[in-house]
């Protein structure tokens, strides 16, 4: 999937938005050396900066990269779930962040191993991603859509949700002590309207399709969608989101 980070910036600012208390509970210090995986457009990223820690952002995406780098910040093109094949970056970092970035990655567990690789003793991690339930609504009207016009959504889908017992195992098996490990719904408003989120984050689902097709697939989807999660013009998707901080003993 290629990621437009105009697009993003438009229609997801609020992720770097809600983002916020993993900051909190990441607690960056001064001085400290920070791996922000998947850090998208760089916003969180620029608020590690900014609290005088040396920040290294890693993004699947070059556009995304490009987009942090324009910040004036590090940032490299790594798959996170290479992160363990990464010797230069062995017992680098002090602390990790990852928002909304650990659900496009199937293999979850080699993504908890990189992290342990590249984190120095003791070091933490601060990550939150969809969880178990996150936008089941949304996908069983994009998926009805996309069978509506003869394509199967199923070797399309690029999202992993897991649960906590899921998570939990694949942190254990890495290493990590788990401090916290939470999930729970949260209701998100859009900023604008529901196909925006579509070319936006689902856009896996509709590449290789002629445009007229393509908008014909949102189209019904969003009519599916509309009496369930549009009320007076704001759309409000079903949200569950997995939120956990842990530790290298």
């Amino acid at each position: 999937m290629k990621w437009d980070p105009t697009g993003y910036a438009h229609h997801a600012a609020f992720v770097a938005e809600l983002g916020a208390p993993l900051l909190e509970l990441l607690a960056p210090q001064p001085g400290e050396t920070i791996l922000d995986v998947g850090c998208g457009d760089g916003a969180l990223t620029a608020q590690i900066a900014a609290a005088g820690c040396e920040v290294l952002g890693i993004d699947a995406s070059p556009e995304q990269v490009a987009a942090t780098r324009a910040r004036g910040l590090d940032a490299r093109a790594l798959d996170a779930q290479l992160l363990e094949h990464q010797p230069e970056l062995s017992r680098r970092f002090h602390g990790i962040l990852s928002n909304a970035a650990l659900h496009w990655m199937p293999d979850q567990a080699a993504v908890g191993r990189g992290m342990a690789y590249v984190l120095r003793p003791g070091g933490r991690c601060a990550v939150e991603l969809g969880g178990a339930g996150n936008v089941a609504r949304v996908r069983a009207g994009l998926f009805a859509a996309l069978e509506q016009h003869g394509i199967d959504p199923e070797p399309r889908n690029p999202w992993t949700f897991p649960d906590r017992d899921t998570m939990a195992g694949h942190l254990e098996g890495a290493g990590f002590a788990i401090d916290m490990l939470e999930l729970f719904p949260r209701p998100t408003q859009l900023p604008g309207d529901i196909s925006g989120w579509f070319e936006t984050f689902a856009g896996v689902f509709l590449d290789g399709l002629p445009d007229v097709r393509r908008q014909a697939v949102i189209a019904s989807a969003r009519e599916r969608l509309s009496a369930e999660l549009c009320s007076a013009g704001t759309w409000t998707l079903d949200y569950v989101r997995l939120r956990f901080r842990c530790h290298l003993p």
